[in-house]
């Protein structure tokens, strides 16, 4: 079997290191595959790029001055069909396939002649909107019918001056319903459900969610508690890769004027200006990007806060839990989907004093109580190394399947 996955980075970023690593499963099973991508720059051995910053550059120009996002790259994606053709794939894999570097016109016409199975794998709502990469967080509900005067234009990916997404709402819906082996990957419960409310809905779907990497993600001792002084003190933990108020950053602004006297607020993700702005009962730390130090945050909580407005499953929950502690979210999008009883608590969106509720909850129990469970939980249903076999185990089929039928 030959296959090739296509995603916006390689190696970088949750995509970027999913396909990483579903690529180098693939090669341990003796299947040759390559991750074929078109931005920044990657050493990965089995990486293709197939465009570059200009062509990122002037995509982005485009889509906003113009507003049809995922319908320049010209170029770029003639070179990555052609590099297609040379390899012949048995199966094809997309990934992230919006950001600014591939035209998906030029994509699905040749995947639809193309005869070859294709999954692709839903990490957002993109794939069946007219403009967003989510609507959760303002309600919409237009992508159910048909998508028009769209309230997100300045969100990304962004449009200065045309509403175009109507038109890329039914060329979208054309497209990427025109090719005939499809299975859709969808990595969250609740996702699952959007999909098959959308134009998608006809289409075969299976529901592979993201896994963990239990050799990394554990309980693990560190000096964070000695280093900022927070031995004797009660951590509410809070990470974001960006701190905006659909992540729930001014949630934690307000929870601050309400926890006691023993309790901190850890805050992880936060800009420079950020960190100057907050109050003296939250240490922010600006983005890191040493899992070592991340995992030795999360071990030293006492619990994880994820008041979220907009989560297509939350990874950050499962690193979390990985770690040994319990997780407090709002019931939004696929952030429960981690959680249990023995894990932790859901509260219903936009109930900061629930919240507060259960983080005491969880605070007169102990941490203790939950940590045993928290690790269980994910070693039972999130290792990385049986999810990502998952795949493994699909692309067989369909390869077996299409070798039968032809």
């Amino acid at each position: 079997m030959k296959s090739i996955q296509i995603n916006s980075v390689c190696g970088y970023g949750s995509t970027g290191q999913i396909s990483v690593y579903i690529s180098k499963l693939l090669s341990s099973n003796n299947i040759e595959n390559y991750v074929m991508y078109g931005v920044w720059d990657s050493d990965f051995e089995n990486g293709i790029k197939f465009g570059n910053q200009i062509n990122v550059r002037s995509h982005q120009i485009k889509t906003r001055l113009l507003g049809k996002h995922g319908f320049y790259s010209k170029r770029a994606t003639k070179k990555l069909i052609d590099k297609i053709i040379d390899i012949d794939p048995d199966l094809i894999h997309l990934q992230n396939i919006h950001g600014h570097y591939l035209n998906v016109e030029l994509l699905f016409e040749y995947l639809s002649k193309s005869g070859k199975p294709v999954i692709w794998s839903i990490h957002d709502c993109w794939s069946f909107t007219g403009h967003c990469a989510h609507f959760d967080y303002i309600g919409c509900e237009k992508w159910k019918t048909g998508c028009f005067d769209c309230p997100q234009l300045l969100e990304y990916p962004k449009s200065l001056i045309f509403d175009r997404s109507k038109e890329s709402y039914r060329d979208k819906k054309r497209l990427f319903t025109s090719v005939k082996d499809l299975t859709i990957i969808t990595t969250s419960d609740w996702i699952d459900g959007l999909v098959k409310q959308s134009f998608l809905k006809d289409l075969s779907t299976v529901i592979i969610k993201d896994g963990i990497d239990l050799d990394v993600f554990k309980p693990t001792d560190s000096n964070f508690r000695q280093e900022n002084n927070l031995e004797d003190k009660f951590i509410i933990l809070g990470v974001a890769n960006i701190w905006l108020k659909k992540k729930g950053y001014d949630y934690f602004l307000e929870l601050a004027s309400k926890i006691k006297q023993d309790e901190i607020i850890v805050l992880v993700g936060v800009t420079k200006d950020q960190k100057e702005d907050l109050p003296k009962n939250i240490v922010g730390i600006t983005r890191t990007d040493s899992v070592k130090e991340l995992v030795g945050i999360y071990s030293a909580a006492d619990v994880f806060l994820n008041p979220t407005l907009e989560e297509v499953f939350g990874l950050v929950n499962m690193e979390s839990l990985a770690c040994g502690t319990p997780v407090v979210t709002f019931n939004t999008g696929g952030s429960p989907e981690a959680i249990d009883e023995n894990t932790g608590l859901v509260v219903e969106r936009d109930d900061l004093e629930a919240m507060i509720k259960a983080k005491d909850e969880i605070k007169l129990m102990g941490k203790s109580y939950y940590e045993k469970h928290c690790i269980e939980r994910v070693k039972s249903n999130f290792d990385k190394v049986e999810k990502y076999n998952e795949y493994i185990d699909l692309y067989n089929d369909l390869v077996k399947h299409d070798n039968r039928r032809r």
